[in-house]
């Protein structure tokens, strides 16, 4: 039986990758493991278009399906223009879950600028949870970024933290089990984390400035998305542990939970590389715009490995998530 979440990258790369229709000489970037969105030639311009699944959430799904797939948009250089859901939902769905799914969207879609074009809403039989699949789309009239154009020597940036939107899907669903030994403000500021599952202005910042990859650090967390991203562009890392900047509330929640920050759901952290002389202008460029950034590591040879440093300097390799750690307490509801 398979793991819940993500297919292993094993498993899409022997079947999934092999079924993939025709070819078209226009798809610029297809199909690939730790690619956020495919990349479409049309005349003289891009089409980025994206699709993501909210399955580990329930409170906020409406609000997380726009914001995931405009992400995976983003990061690839182009700014998300059109959205369109395709919403599923239990049996015991009433009128008013489906209106605050859709307010939820607007209210996302409105924030960014984006227009919902379409999509699909039905009952779904034997489902116990509501689940919202996003797909973005947006145009770019120059190049594009992908998670596959990290190079040797490029520095490695970070935004706002670590386990962002799992800290706040840990605070709306667990908030039953959680109160009795966390205080209500406490949960609410968790909570308020899904304001910050964004990355599309600091993702345009960063792609204007010429970073050279980046990545939306979903399931399996910031350790998951540096494999990924090493994976992409066929490299290694070195990590700098104390620059991950994990909240305190983030780490607190962690701790009692007994899961990984590093591990956990991060929409809303963006991973991007770049030459190191325009990864200081990316960061300052950010902190300007009041979005915290940091350098935390540097893209190596592969040969030498994906390492993290710690604080007390030893040096070990970053292991590959197995899973993101929400389904650790989600799924089971603790």
């Amino acid at each position: 039986m398979l793991p819940k979440g993500k297919l292993p990258k094993k498993l899409l790369e022997e079947i999934v990758f092999k079924y993939l229709g025709v070819s078209d000489k226009d798809v610029v970037l297809g199909p690939s493991f730790g690619e956020d969105a495919a990349v479409l030639r049309i005349n003289d311009k891009f089409l980025v278009v994206s699709c993501d699944p909210i399955t580990g959430a329930e409170k906020w799904v409406g609000w997380l399906a726009v914001n995931a797939s405009a992400n995976d948009v983003a990061v690839q250089g182009a700014r998300p223009r059109w959205f369109l859901s395709c919403i599923l939902l239990p049996p015991d769905s009433n009128k008013s879950l489906v209106e605050e799914i859709c307010k939820q969207m607007d209210y996302a879609a409105r924030k960014l600028s984006m227009s919902i074009v379409g999509g699909h809403a039905e009952i779904t039989p034997n489902l116990t949870r509501p689940i919202v699949i996003g797909s973005s789309a947006g145009i770019t009239d120059g190049g594009y970024t992908a998670s596959s154009k990290a190079g040797v020597g490029d520095a490695i940036i970070l935004t706002k933290g670590v386990g962002i939107e799992g800290t706040a899907i840990i605070a709306s669903d667990l908030r039953n089990h959680l109160k009795k030994n966390f205080s209500g403000v406490l949960l609410d500021r968790a909570e308020s984390f899904f304001y910050k599952v964004s990355v599309v202005k600091e993702a345009l910042i960063a792609s204007k400035l010429e970073a050279t990859a980046m990545h939306d650090p979903t399931e399996g967390g910031v350790a998951g998305a540096l494999h990924e991203l090493a994976d992409a562009s066929r490299v290694g890392f070195y990590i700098y542990r104390q620059k991950l900047f994990v909240d305190p509330i983030t780490s607190r929640l962690c701790t009692f939970l007994n899961i990984d920050p590093l591990k956990l759901i991060s929409s809303g952290t963006l991973l991007a590389t770049a030459r190191p002389e325009n990864a200081e202008k990316i960061v300052r460029k950010l902190r300007r715009a009041r979005i915290r950034a940091e350098i935390v590591g540097k893209i190596v040879h592969r040969s030498k490995g994906r390492r993290v440093e710690h604080v007390d300097g030893s040096v070990v390799d970053l292991p590959r998530p197995a899973h993101d750690d929400i389904w650790k307490v989600v799924a089971k509801g603790t």
